[in-house]
Parts: C-alpha cells; structure tokens; sequence
C-alpha cells in the first residue's frame, strides 16, 4: 500500500500537510466542548451564577461546532481532491504499462484481470485513501488526545473504559482476520465474473446462433453466485462491527454512569458537583475514544480490500515488459525494407515445446514474400515475431540489416504496416480507423485516406455509407461485414506508406474477384516495399516472388509457385485441393 504513495505529487503532498494541520485543530476544537459542557453544568448547578456566564459558555460551544464545520468541509475537498488525483494517476500508469506489455505479459494476467485492476481496484484505493485522510487519521489522535484528558479523573472511569476498549479490540481482531482471505478472493471472483461477461459479450452472435443462452446464463449465474456469497459473508461480518461497536459504546456510557453514581453517593456533599461534572467530561471522552475505535474498524476493514488491491495494482506496476527497447531508431539505408530470419525458433510462454523450428529466409526489399500452411503450423506466429510482438526464443529477426531486439519499438513499428488476422475496427469515424496511429514521418492527409481506401478495394461500400469517410464505426467494426472490415484493416496498413507490409491472412473473407482486384492495386501502389503476405489460399500467392511452405513449425518448402508445384509435396496437395489438377496452371 505504501508504495502507491510515490504516485502523489508535491502538491498532493502539501494538501495532506494542510489536511493533517486542519485535523489537529479540529481534535482540539472537538475535546474543548466536553469542557464548555463542564462548565456550564458547574455553573447550572451553582446558585446564583450569572446567566452571562452560561450563555459565553454557550456561545463558544456554538463557534466550536462551527469551526468544526468549516474545517470539516475544507478537508473534505481537499481529501477529495487528492485522492481522485491519486487514483487518476494510477489508472493511467496501470493503462500505460499495459500498453507497454508484450503479448506474453497480458496473458499472464488475462484482459479481465487487467481490466478489474484499473477500475475496481483503484476504485478501492481511492476511497480507502479518501477514508484514511479524512476520518482515519483523526481516530487515533482523537483517541490519544482524548486518553490524556481522562487520566487523573478517577481510575474507575478509566478501568471501567479499558474493559471495554478491550473487549472492541478483540471484536476487531476476530472480524480482521476473517475478512482478509475473503477480500483476497473477491477480487479474484470479480476477474472471473469480469471474464465471463466480455466473453459471452464479444461471443453474442454465436451463442445466438446456438440457442445457447441458456448455457451461458447458467455459466454467468454460478460466477455471479460464488462471488454474491462470499461478498455477503464479507458484508455480514462488517454489519456486526458497527452494531456491535454502538452496543459497547452504550454500555460504556451506563457502566460509566453507574460507577459515578457509586462515587458520588459516596463522596462529601463539597466533592459531589466536582464529581458529576468530571463524570460528564469522562463520558464525553470515553465516548470519543470508543467512537475512534469504531472509525478505526471501519478504516481496518477498508483496509483489509485496499491492500489486496492495492497488491495487485503493484503486480502490474512491476511487472517488467519481456519486449525491452533498443537504441536504434533506423535502419541501414541500403538494405531498405529487407527482412532476413536467422535459424529462428520460438516457444510460447509457460508451452512445452516449440512452435518454430530453424526458421530462416530472406524477404528482400521490393519483393513479395508469402507463407502458406495448414491450420496451425506457425504462420502468424512467425509474422507476429517481426514488429515485435514476441521475441525470439533462439535466433535473429532482421529489419534492414539490424536485429529487431536492437531497435526501440516505436522505431522498428514505424517501418511497418500490419493487417492482422482478426481485423480490429475502433469505435470513430471510417477516416479515423484509416490513418489511425502514428508512422512517425507525417500525419495522414484525407487525400492519403481516400488513395488508401481505393487501393484496398473499400471505395464503394465506403462512400455509400450515411457520411462517407465521416461515416461512424461502432466498437469492433459491428456494423461492417467481415469482407469490410478486412479491406479498412488493408487501407490501413497502406495508408501508412510503410517500407514493409505485413499482412496475416488478411484477405480470407474477401470474394475471388475483390482478391484479386485488390492484390493488383497493393503491387501498383506499394511500389518497393517488401510485403510479406500469411494466406490459406494458393490464388492468393501464386504470383509472389517467393513462397514458404511451413508444416508443423518447419519450412518445407521454399521458392515461386512453379518451383513449389515440382518440388514440394505438401504444397501440391494444397494447391490439388483447392485448383483441382490444373494447380500447376
């Protein structure tokens, strides 16, 4: 917990000092009405004291609650103000490191969790912070302050009072230790509840198509259940603190009472005022010192969630991104757009093997390079090594003549443009999801747009949408089909002007015709740059200067559509079953 307390900034800083200035004077304000009270039952009780004298008495009780008042609704903005700073700057540093997170590092904490972490769980530091600040600290100064006031006022009172901090203290403890492993699990019951909904969310159209919602509100019901009940225990065990704190604070109070009517029935009829009068102080103290152990329950109990929050917020904040930058910016000027894999392996995180195997090739700049396969034997993963998105387990991926792991990778992504396998639209404008990002050279014209929109095919269906390039997207690309969601993730790549392509199956959803249409536009417009293309079908990369047949992680091939159709096996198969016996052709 305490760790989070670096993100507050200097002025942060100087606001709590002022918070904690404010609540000493309000503690003193707050011990000095047990006095005034004091006084005036002295006077009450004494003949013939002046009315003057009980209504300046009075009079300062009123300006002492008034003070309070005022110094109440300062700190409270000012707590505010702080801990929703505070919690600002964490949700955008949790933001931010996942940002900088390999692909690796958000599987490890899964989207759900990650998600939770910068909504709920800061949510729970911000009002542990807020509650801390504002009543939490003053509870112990109040209790101590108010502890001092009662010594020297009889010993019976304060046995009496002891006997019942006592017996709060083991209240405490017991609801203490019972709630922290429960709090620990909430928040891991919230990730899966979390999980659950964005799973069926961004899965609707299946489970529609399944009549499968029946299925899905079982699923959601259980994780909604487990984590109702174990929340209720939880709640339960905080509804007895409160009721449970007023009763010993009710009965403090009597047994104080009762003690006093023993000592001043017992006492001279010259120390009997004295006595009621202390009696009156002492209750109002013990009342104070009882009302600050129940703010402290309440802040321990707070405290209790906020620290397993605050524990996971700290996960992600340390967690070191296993892609790590380099120094270099560019490349070598002469082997512009050149790719070259050196004898390169891999194996996912935590897998048991590995998905590549010796993977070498050169992707030279200008040419056209494609890797075909079948349904998981690498392809993806071996384009996702390029910008990056993992890092090699053995060998050396090339970007113009330069290990990748040796660039920043704002440097290295700069150089490409990447259409990846699942098209990914972000809710905006169509032009907004075009010239989305930032290639480093310039910003992308609408004339840059519309060129990129043509060459990908989009032109038709775009400006026939209600406001054209201004037309809006829903989140995920809802309202687009699949074919063109494909040819804007296309124009997006273009729109870049990058020096390599990159384009992972990109063009799957797309007719034959629009294929083909759109794969002559990319080699007129592209010019020289290197495109590297990961595709199911033989028509797609039939015309590329180079092709890669991968099986089971290992090149098996490697050459142009004619050399392949001679020498390699698994590619003639694929090329038989999808051109029939003129594959060749």
């Amino acid at each position: 917990m305490l760790k989070l307390l670096r993100h507050l900034t200097g002025r942060d800083l100087f606001l709590v000092f002022i918070c904690l200035v404010l609540i000493v004077v309000q503690v003193w304000l707050s011990l000095k009405l047990p006095d005034y009270m004091a006084e005036i039952t002295r006077l009450v009780q004494t003949p013939h004291s002046a009315m003057r004298d009980i209504l300046i008495a009075g009079g300062m009780m009123m300006l002492c609650t008034f003070a309070i008042f005022g110094i109440t609704f300062i700190t409270g903005y000012f707590v505010a103000k702080t801990s929703a700073g505070l919690a600002m700057r964490l949700r955008q540093r949790v933001f931010d490191k996942t940002m900088s997170f390999s692909m690796g590092n958000i599987s490890r904490f899964s989207t759900s969790s990650l998600i939770t972490r910068s909504t709920n769980d800061i949510t729970q530091i911000q009002m542990f912070f807020m509650m801390a600040l504002k009543i939490g600290v003053r509870a112990p100064i109040m209790a101590i302050w108010a502890a001092l006031k009662m010594y020297g006022r009889g010993w019976e009172w304060t046995a009496v009072t002891g006997i019942f901090v006592v017996v709060l203290l083991m209240m405490i403890g017991t609801i203490y230790t019972l709630a922290i492993p429960k709090f620990t699990i909430i928040q891991k019951l919230t990730d899966n509840l979390n999980r659950v909904t964005r799973e069926n969310l961004s899965g609707i159209r299946v489970v529609h198509a399944y009549n499968a919602e029946a299925y899905q509100e079982r699923k959601f019901g259980r994780a909604n259940d487990k984590l109702t009940r174990t929340s209720l225990f939880t709640h339960r065990l905080m509804s007895v603190a409160e009721p449970g704190t007023q009763f010993l604070l009710t009965g403090l109070i009597l047994a104080i009472y009762i003690v006093g009517a023993y000592m001043i029935n017992g006492a001279p009829d010259a120390a009997r005022l004295n006595l009621f009068s202390d009696m009156i102080v002492f209750s109002s103290y013990a009342t104070q010192v009882v009302a600050s152990f129940m703010i402290l329950t309440m802040i321990l109990l707070f405290m209790t969630r906020a620290t397993v929050s605050a524990r996971r917020i700290n996960e992600v904040l340390d967690t070191q991104s296993d892609i790590i930058d380099g120094n270099t910016v560019r490349g070598t000027a002469k082997k512009h757009g050149q790719v070259v894999f050196q004898n390169v392996c891999f194996r996912y995180p935590d897998a048991s093997g590995e998905i590549l195997h010796n993977i070498s090739f050169t992707a030279n700049a200008g040419e056209t390079v494609a890797i075909i396969g079948a349904t998981g034997s690498g392809k993806s993963t071996l384009v996702n090594l390029i910008p990056r998105f993992y890092d090699v387990s053995s060998g050396a991926v090339l970007v113009d003549g330069i290990d990748v792991r040796q660039y920043t990778q704002r440097g290295l992504r700069n150089k490409l443009g990447y259409a990846p396998q699942r098209a990914v639209m972000f809710r905006g404008t169509v032009t907004s999801n075009v010239a989305y990002g930032d290639n480093g050279r310039r910003r992308a014209t609408r004339e840059m747009v519309r060129t990129a929109v043509r060459v990908a095919q989009a032109k038709n269906f775009v400006e026939k949408m209600d406001g054209g390039y201004d037309a809006m997207i829903s989140q995920g690309g809802t309202n687009l089909s699949g074919g063109q969601k494909q040819r804007l993730s296309v124009a997006r790549a273009v729109c870049r002007a990058p020096e390599i392509y990159i384009f992972d199956d990109t063009f799957s959803a797309l007719d034959y015709k629009t294929d083909r249409a759109l794969r002559t536009q990319l080699r007129r417009h592209t010019g020289g740059a290197t495109t590297i293309i990961v595709a199911q079908r033989v028509g797609t990369i039939m015309n590329a200067d180079k092709i890669l047949v991968l099986d089971k992680g290992r090149i098996v091939g490697q050459g142009t559509h004619t050399e392949l159709m001679k020498n390699c096996p698994i590619y003639i198969e694929i090329a038989k079953s999808q051109l029939g016996n003129g594959g060749d052709k």
